[in-house]
């Protein structure tokens, strides 16, 4: 889904896959909707901060394997690529830099990759997931 290059554009991305997990069966308070959720919120508002370009909005997927949930977002800058190496943490009294670090402590996996038919990139992160757990769910 495509979303505006806004706070609320960001918002409305982590309320949907919320909903999008809870209704795949993974319920509000569960561990893997909860930590899904926080990812997509952390790479939502790195593309709005980041990877923003006026007029562009921001695209997420939710993809679910027997074994993986994947949340990848997409936006249009494709210069501005993060180093796929896990992040230090900021100095203490920072305000920002610590969203590729929650990302890539919660993930089991996360890496850019360019961006499908379009010029940007793409953020994904990847939650290991058992398969009685995500059993008959598609994309």
């Amino acid at each position: 889904m495509c979303f505006t290059s806004t706070p609320r554009g960001a918002r409305l991305a982590r309320r949907l896959v919320a909903h999008r997990l809870a209704d795949w069966g993974h319920p509000y308070d569960s561990d893997a909707n909860e930590t899904v959720t926080l990812i997509a919120a952390e790479l939502a508002a790195n593309a709005i901060r980041h990877g923003h370009v006026p007029g562009r909005g921001f695209h997420l997927r939710l993809k679910v394997t027997p074994y993986v949930l994947r949340v990848e977002v997409a936006d249009t800058r494709g210069e501005r690529v993060p180093d796929p190496i896990v992040p230090s943490p900021p100095a203490s009294d920072a305000e920002s830099g610590r969203g590729l670090l929650l990302v890539a402590r919660l993930a089991d996996r996360w890496g850019v990759t360019p961006r499908e038919a379009a010029p940007g990139k793409c953020i994904w992160a990847e939650l290991d997931m058992p398969r009685c757990v995500t059993a008959g769910l598609r994309e």
